[in-house]
């Protein structure tokens, strides 16, 4: 962290400086601080995960990277350190946070059909969910807003949802 700096500042830093993305939303998933997390120093490490579409981001190697590109969590090459470690955490505050309150970064456009949403929780949480009953828990959660307006070009015009916050 820079001096003066917030940790929301300081990750916002290092995200561009080292990928050249910036202006990203992001969740705290946890602080790592064991004592061996590293061989040579301590290292504290605060872990953050965002939801964007990889190809809205082409990232670029700045710093003291050399290799930087966008993977599959089923596909993830080997990571240094406790970085698997990390990961999965990450992924797992992410499921955690579907059923908590409904954040989609950029995964889903502002108005969206329940069976987009449907399909995101889907391959998010790595399993099929009840179409009806997750529909019906969707609508309980309150934070939907129905935008009466029907999505183009699909048999049946689906209903278009927007989050109401």
């Amino acid at each position: 962290m820079g001096q003066g700096q917030t940790l929301e500042e300081s990750v916002n830093n290092v995200l561009f400086n080292l990928t050249g993305i910036q202006n990203i939303h992001q969740e705290q998933v946890k602080m790592y601080s064991q004592v061996d997390r590293h061989p040579v120093k301590r290292v504290v490490t605060v872990c953050y995960y965002a939801l964007v579409k990889p190809e809205n981001h082409q990232v670029i190697a700045k710093s003291y990277v050399s290799d930087i590109m966008w993977c599959s969590l089923n596909d993830l090459p080997d990571l240094g350190f406790d970085h698997r470690v990390l990961v999965n955490d990450a992924w797992n505050k992410l499921k955690e946070n579907l059923h908590q309150h409904l954040s989609f970064g950029e995964l889903l456009p502002e108005k969206f059909t329940l069976k987009e949403l449907q399909e995101l929780f889907e391959s998010i949480l790595g399993e099929q969910l009840d179409r009806r009953n997750f529909r019906k828990k969707m609508v309980q959660m309150n934070l939907l807003v129905a935008t009466n307006e029907k999505k183009a070009g699909v048999k049946g015009g689906p209903e278009l949802y927007k989050l109401g916050r």
